[in-house]
């Protein structure tokens, strides 16, 4: 009954809305539109020039028109990069779902907030602000009721559904923190993540459905919670009519949120008070759980999705991301709601039940804006033009990447394809750490160009420099550095989660005075910025950041394994792809066996998308004389590159490298003589 009802809408599920209390809202004014005249300043230029010499003069009144206040705020900024201190809008007060709910309720309660696309397709619900708002302040009072309070966090392991905005919005509501655990994560995965933030409830579905396939959420939750002493209660929902275990810490949450009031009093809260963390791969083993606030992460989230994307009141804007990732938080659910957009939720997969399962998803629900990732795009490409042109793709205007960056071919095939050669094509660079877009085509002078396969401009108060291997900053164009930033911006991350050294350490010591985005890029004679790439051990698998201390880390449990060194190598697909370098014990029997386990613990511990694509055994690493493991010496035996290893002097033993190739080149003609 519970899955039929959710079909109905989760509005309805809950009954009529009766009376929803909304505070005085005045009307928020934001740019309209990139290529928007508005004075002071009046042009794109002087909108560039002004955020970057003065933020305070950029900010402080966009924040204010922009934004629905409880109690203004007195100080534009405070921040200082070289003690990692980051504060905007001090003294100010609001509630996050209130910017994103309530203001449009007053002024067009029946507008659309969110269209479910479900699983299946041809089966999308439609959520108006009225019903949403309704769904997150039921959810909001069952939170209060089962021991929630201001401060607590809150773990949310759900697929993207509206339910799931729900609950991201009820904590927001209420002053909870919510923690988003993507839903494809494993139980180790889950459990770290809830222990490090000591959530004190988990929201999550009986199952999952996915690609036509069934997700045992509920399970994997079961087992998590195993090792979670922190968590109080487990809040079920139902996505489909399968009944699941339910435990003395379980409750049915359709149940509880029916016998609740359809109004809840917002928590008035600090801008700096914390919003939502969430978790992120560092070069490490353990995940960082990144800290966001509350009013200069909203608003930088709203402004992005304005201005890169050309968000025009009425448009449909389709990101298919998941919520479990910071493009899910930041552009399926609080840019476009703050903005009082519709916003679509993707179900599913790009191929089920065909590859025409995007273009068909756009013609069915008239998608303006779409926004998706390289992997995917990279994967459809590989499929006949005709599953694209079958469907009338004429709503839309604008196309973005995100993730990672794009090759040739697939920015070519989605601008000359998918988009007719006629829609603006947005290649956007930030990270979960910038907590929106950072560097895109868009905004831009009106009708200025767009270079394939390059973010190209830096959005307002984004000021990149690039860095030699000395520290010094790289002027002019034409040049190759890391990419820094040497201005703080609202949207940007405070800390990690209980390690602040950890995030000092980790974004500004390598360049004092500067965040360090781990990335390379290219700066051309124009001044374009092109992303060449991560600089540190962590690789990008289908747009996901993981660092390959957690691969090692989850195999190095087996205990045949006593070392293991993990790097990333092209992909045609995943754009990055695993490759374990494995050293086994002696007394090892069955190599295949072991190797099998192998990926089936990378999978548990963290995600079947981590597990490596290629794992070869090999007697021993490449070490320094100190004891590092020479990764680089790896990456470039994989590449091809075996005759230009550079420096090997510092390796303990250089035969090393012979024994390795001679393992690689077996267990090529192996996989060779298998196909």
């Amino acid at each position: 009954m519970a899955a039929r009802c959710l079909g109905r809408g989760v509005g309805r599920l809950l009954g009529g809305l009766r009376g929803v209390g909304v505070r005085a809202l005045a009307a928020p004014r934001l740019w309209s539109s990139a290529s928007a005249s508005v004075a002071p300043p009046s042009s794109y230029q002087e909108r560039i020039a002004l955020a970057a010499r003065e933020p305070a003069a950029f900010w402080g009144p966009l924040a204010r028109d922009a934004l629905v206040w409880d109690t203004p705020y007195h100080t534009v900024s405070d921040c200082d990069f070289r003690s990692g201190r980051i504060s905007w809008f001090l003294g100010g007060q609001l509630n996050v779902s209130v910017n994103c709910l309530d203001q449009h309720v007053q002024k067009s309660p029946e507008s659309i907030a969110l269209i479910w696309e479900r699983d299946e397709p041809g089966t999308e619900v439609k959520i108006t602000y009225r019903e949403l708002l309704e769904t997150t302040c039921r959810l909001a009072n069952t939170l209060k009721r089962y021991g929630v309070r201001r401060g607590d966090r809150v773990a949310i392991y759900m697929p993207v559904s509206p339910l799931a905005v729900a609950a991201m919005l009820a904590c927001a509501r209420i002053g909870a923190i919510h923690n988003v655990i993507f839903a494809g994560f494993s139980v180790g995965s889950l459990a770290g993540r809830i222990n490090d933030a000591q959530c004190k409830v988990v929201i999550t579905f009986n199952q999952g459905l996915r690609g036509g396939r069934v997700v045992q959420l509920k399970k994997i939750v079961d087992e998590a919670i195993k090792v979670c002493p922190s968590v109080q209660h487990v809040l079920v929902a139902h996505r489909t009519d399968n009944k699941v275990h339910m435990g003395h810490l379980d409750v049915s949450l359709e149940q509880e949120m029916a016998k609740e009031e359809p109004v809840c009093a917002p928590e008035s809260m600090g801008s700096e008070d914390i919003l939502f963390l969430l978790y992120t791969s560092g070069s490490t083993g353990k995940p960082k759980g990144l800290v966001h606030t509350q009013a200069g992460y909203l608003l930088y989230a709203a402004l992005t999705h304005r201005l890169v994307f050309d968000y025009r009141p009425g448009d449909v804007f389709g990101c298919v991301a998941d919520i479990g990732w910071i493009t899910g938080h930041s552009y399926v659910v609080y840019g476009p709601l703050c903005n009082g957009a519709t916003s679509v939720l993707f179900e599913s997969t790009p191929v089920y039940p065909d590859a025409g399962r995007y273009w068909e998803t756009v013609q069915r629900l008239k998608i303006n804006q779409f926004y998706g990732a390289p992997t995917a795009y990279r994967l459809l490409l590989k499929f006949e033009d005709s599953w694209v042109k079958k469907y009338d793709r004429s709503s839309l205007r604008t196309l973005g990447s995100v993730g990672e960056p794009i090759n040739h071919e697939a920015w070519e095939w989605l601008h000359r394809v998918v988009g007719d050669s006629r829609c603006t094509l947005v290649d956007t660079w930030w990270q979960t750490e910038t907590g929106g877009i950072c560097i895109s085509p868009r905004p831009s002078e009106e009708g200025a160009e767009i270079l394939p396969c390059m973010a190209m401009r830096p959005l307002f108060g984004i000021v990149p420099v690039l860095m030699d291997e000395k520290g010094n900053v790289l002027e002019g164009g034409d040049v190759s550095g890391a990419l820094c930033l040497s201005q703080a911006w609202p949207g940007m991350a405070r800390t990690i989660y209980g390690d602040h050294q950890r995030f000092l350490d980790a974004y500004f010591e390598t360049y004092p005075g500067y965040y360090f985005t781990g990335d390379g890029a290219y700066r051309t004679e124009e001044g374009y910025y092109e992303i060449t790439g991560r600089m540190d051990d962590v690789i990008n698998i289908s747009g996901h950041r993981l660092g390959t201390a957690e691969i090692e880390d989850a195999m190095a449990d087996h205990p045949a394994v006593p070392e293991t060194a993990v790097i990333g190598y092209p992909h045609d697909i995943k754009g990055e792809a695993a490759f374990a370098f494995v050293v086994l014990k002696d007394d090892v029997g069955d190599v295949d066996v072991v190797v099998k386990e192998l990926r089936s613990v990378v999978a548990d511990k963290i995600a079947k998308y981590a597990v490596p694509d290629q794992v070869l055994v090999v007697k021993r690493l490449p070490k320094t004389r100190s004891g590092k493991v020479m990764r680089r010496l790896l990456r470039k035996i994989v590449m091809g590159r075996a005759q230009d290893l550079g420096d090997t002097t510092t390796l303990e033993d250089p035969g090393v490298i012979t024994e390795i190739l001679s393992a690689y080149q077996e267990y090529k003609d192996k996989r060779g003589g298998a196909k």
